[in-house]
């Protein structure tokens, strides 16, 4: 995980001053707000300035790298924290984030409209926004061509039939790689016959390809994503990555499909939180209770690409037809994942990179 230098805070602390800010009502006193997120955030303008119009206040967004880097920032300016609610910490910081005491616990009445499964914090301190599966892709047409059965499940990998055929992702840098990782863990254990190193071993064996981070695999490596310049027709991404394909590329259907099969994903939840203090905590919660609200909600799917966390949100057209949701999904405690996250990235790469 990167460590936050002060350069890159005080970077941050400029970002605040010119983030983006959405065109505000004027009450008789204006309030403003600073929501903290990470990189992948995006939502329509016209969603954000409903808000505005709704309550006069001005939501200004402040990026601050990945989930990691973001919380890492969060910790480093706890007693001056850089805004007021917090967008994008996901279960597999969450344990962490809760250890550091950031956040001012809030019972949204929008949980309601939120399945108990995705509220893995019983405080209210981080309260679920989305929800996304990493799971295998694999180029449709490819497969076609070359006589050879789709992989149906993550195992498949390790077969000599497949071998040099599948892109993955550094868990060290990147968070579909981490989920990756988590997944396998999950699937295969730590202990035991046969483990989640016992599993990556036979990865490497059959020529598996490391990726730095997403990009480098998915439009580098993939034969789709590449535009057919990669030679890797298996790929570590996400079960709505089909749906992107149609979306951005204006197609009748994907030409991708993921593997959503039981025992082959992994769940990752994204969270919403007010950090403690804001100052403005009244404000802020009516900032979460609007991110969990079904206009914010419903923009999620074809902007950043992941489910709404409010069951009464509809996800769209393409969603309902092309992202299917994986049974069985793999979980790991994000208090295991907390004290072992570490320990199991180092193991992971004494196996596959030294």
């Amino acid at each position: 995980m990167k460590k936050l230098t002060l350069p890159i805070i005080l970077s941050l602390l400029v970002l605040l001053t010119t983030s983006c800010t959405v065109a505000t009502t004027t009450p008789s006193e204006t309030t403003s707000l600073t929501l903290v997120t990470h990189d992948s955030f995006d939502i329509s303008e016209d969603v954000l300035q409903q808000f505005v119009l709704e309550t006069g206040i001005e939501v200004e967004i402040l990026k601050g790298g990945d989930a990691g880097e973001m919380l890492n920032t969060l910790i480093l300016s706890k007693e001056n924290p850089l805004g007021d609610v917090v967008f994008g910490i996901d279960n597999t910081f969450l344990s962490r984030a809760l250890d550091a005491d950031l956040f001012v616990p809030y019972e949204s009445p929008l949980l309601e409209d939120i399945p108990d499964a995705l509220e893995l914090d019983p405080t209210h301190s981080l309260l679920p926004v989305d929800s996304g599966y990493v799971t295998l892709n694999y180029d449709v047409a490819w497969f076609t061509e070359n006589g050879l059965e789709p992989p149906t499940d993550i195992e498949n990998l390790t077969d000599e039939a497949y071998k040099g055929l599948a892109v993955v992702e550094n868990p060290a840098s990147s968070s579909p790689g981490l989920a990756f990782l988590l997944a396998t863990i999950g699937r295969f254990g730590v202990e035991g016959d046969y483990t989640y190193l016992d599993y990556w071993r036979d990865l490497k064996a059959n020529d598996v390809l490391v990726a730095d981070g997403w990009n480098e695999a998915y439009w580098g490596a993939f034969t789709v994503g590449s535009g057919g310049e990669g030679d890797r027709p298996i790929v570590v991404s996400y079960a709505t990555s089909p749906v992107a394909e149609v979306y951005y590329n204006e197609l009748p259907e994907p030409p991708t499909r993921s593997v959503n099969t039981p025992g082959n994903s992994f769940e990752q939840i994204e969270f919403v939180g007010i950090l403690d203090g804001t100052g403005k905590e009244e404000a802020a919660r009516l900032l979460v209770d609007f991110l969990l609200g079904q206009a914010f909600q419903e923009d999620i799917p074809l902007h950043m690409f992941v489910y709404p966390a409010n069951s009464q949100a509809d996800a769209g057209e393409l969603f309902a037809q092309w992202a299917e949701i994986p049974s069985g999904a793999v979980t790991v405690d994000p208090a295991q994942i907390a004290a072992n996250r570490e320990t199991w990235i180092e193991a992971w790469t004494d196996v596959m990179l030294r």
